[in-house]
């Protein structure tokens, strides 16, 4: 399924999510991915899936879940890679315009030097922008980019997009221990933020399984340092480091529901068993799912999370 939940989600409520990217193609490999490495690294916009389909397929899962009640708060362009590499995103965005519910792209900003892309993301109510570092050497290795992107430019695009978009740009900082976690490096992201002038700026650590393994977040302590040296010039701070929940929305096939959350969200156990609970399953419905390799459990800073096995994944 390309459209999946609604999710709970800190930033934008409750998220149906549009899955508009393939697994797994990016222009980024970050170390902390949940949803694993990047098989396909790629700065090369291409159509992945028919605008026409894909917006057929959101406005079939919407009205499935208005008839169950369920709440849509944002379509999040959200999908296994980079939004933007769509190059029916603008298309897409434009197709699902008539459902009057606000729509977000969640994007790495790695190729809004384009005017193409721009004017893509300018018809979105909401822009989220990740940035993890302002420095090349930690840039790469955090974010691990397609080696024909350069950092200045990324930013410099995303300071030109900010220049002129009419709606609401939120970014988010994860914070790794021992990586970009020095007061210096932090203040150089709080600093360019003040230029972006996000309605709100998340500072947040990893809290799902990651790509690379012995990847942690960072200290209590930075945290705060952190959010000081953000709240200095920007007037919206907030942490993103907490759990979000288990009011993850569902229609009328659990099953096919449950996989498409978990190929882009890996879902804690109690937030599965809660999903369960309110569909009227149990739990032999993960067991069949398990055995049958649909889905996997992983363990993570001593809580179990339920992802699905992606294609060409061991």
């Amino acid at each position: 399924m390309r459209a999946f939940g609604p999710v709970p989600s800190r930033r934008l409520g409750h998220s149906l999510g549009i899955n508009n990217i393939p697994p797994k193609v990016c222009t980024y490999s970050c170390v902390y991915c949940q949803i694993g490495k990047t098989e396909q690294l790629s700065c090369e916009r291409q159509a992945f899936y028919g605008a026409d389909d894909l917006a057929r397929e959101v406005k079939e899962k919407v009205n499935g879940l208005e008839k169950v009640g369920a709440r849509i708060d944002y379509l999040s362009f959200v999908p296994h890679g980079e939004p933007t590499l769509d190059i029916n995103l603008g298309r897409n965005i434009d197709l699902v315009r008539p459902l009057d519910t606000k729509i977000a792209v969640i994007t790495n900003g790695s190729l809004l030097h384009h005017k193409d892309v721009r004017e893509d993301l300018e018809k979105a109510d909401l822009v989220s922008l990740k940035i993890d570092a302002v420095t090349k050497k930690t840039w790469l290795r955090i974010n691990r980019p397609h080696r024909s992107l350069d950092l200045r430019t990324i930013l410099d695009g995303m300071l030109k997009f900010a220049e002129g978009f009419k709606g609401e740009i939120i970014t988010e900082t994860m914070l790794l221990k021992g990586v970009n976690d020095t007061h210096k490096e932090i203040k150089e992201i709080a600093d360019f933020l003040t230029l972006v002038k996000p309605v709100k700026a998340y500072i947040s650590i990893p809290t799902r399984p990651t790509a690379v393994k012995g990847v942690s977040p960072a200290d209590d302590q930075i945290l705060t340092m952190a959010y000081q040296l953000f709240r200095e010039n920007l007037p919206h701070v907030e942490y993103l480091a907490g759990y979000e929940g288990n009011e993850f929305g569902f229609s009328s096939n659990i099953e096919e529901d449950l996989l498409a959350i978990t190929s882009v969200h890996p879902m804690r156990e109690e937030a599965v068993r809660a999903y369960l609970k309110k569909a009227g399953a149990d739990w032999n419905l993960i067991a069949d799912l398990i055995r049958r390799g649909s889905l996997t459990e992983v363990e993570y800073q001593g809580k179990n999370f339920y992802m699905r096995k992606l294609p060409g994944k061991a």
